[in-house]
């Protein structure tokens, strides 16, 4: 009797198997809800990284003694570093084998981040169908939220995105 392969892995040889990527088409049903984990805990590097390359050098988000005199009392983290990490989170499980991103929309941000919080991000299907111009493919839109280790929701946002309908056949043709 051969052994079940574990969730999450496919056969790819006589005692070979290769972790998946991202969920596939039959998979997203609306209605399901995921927990993505880790929880990722946010660092100084992540904020300088991500305020230096998209330009942002607002003080709020670079300078210490300015940000330890305005109503946070600290550093904020960048709103865009928030959304990046959050929205990276969620990709093993949803859009690992996204072909594009078609939206993001309704994004909010609700409470602020600092450096050391840990987010913990879950999203819900809300939306599959097939695309009308790209046969091959369907259209997965759905809504993620983050909550901080405190359980404060800090974000929330709708994405919309395109992946095969045929998830194995993309994997074998890419090796994934």
């Amino acid at each position: 009797m051969t052994p079940a392969l574990p969730h999450g892995y496919r056969e790819i040889g006589q005692d070979r198997i290769r972790e998946s990527v991202g969920l596939s088409y039959p998979d997203l049903t609306p209605g399901l809800v995921i927990e993505h984990r880790p929880g990722r805990t946010v660092t100084e590097l992540d904020n300088l990284l991500g305020a230096t390359l998209s330009g942002n050098v607002a003080p709020i988000h670079t300078d210490a003694h300015y940000s330890s005199q305005t109503q946070w009392g600290r550093i904020l983290v960048c709103s865009g570093v928030t959304l990046n990490l959050v929205a990276g989170m969620t990709v093993r499980s949803i859009s690992g084998l996204t072909t594009a991103n078609l939206a993001v929309d309704r994004v909010r941000f609700t409470a602020p981040v600092h450096i050391g919080d840990t987010l913990y991000a879950e999203t819900k299907i809300l939306i599959r169908r097939a695309s009308e111009s790209r046969p091959d493919t369907g259209v997965i839109t759905c809504r993620s939220t983050a909550h901080n280790q405190h359980t404060t929701n800090v974000l929330a946002f709708t994405r919309t995105f395109l992946i095969p309908l045929d998830a194995d056949t993309t994997r074998d043709a890419t090796h994934y």
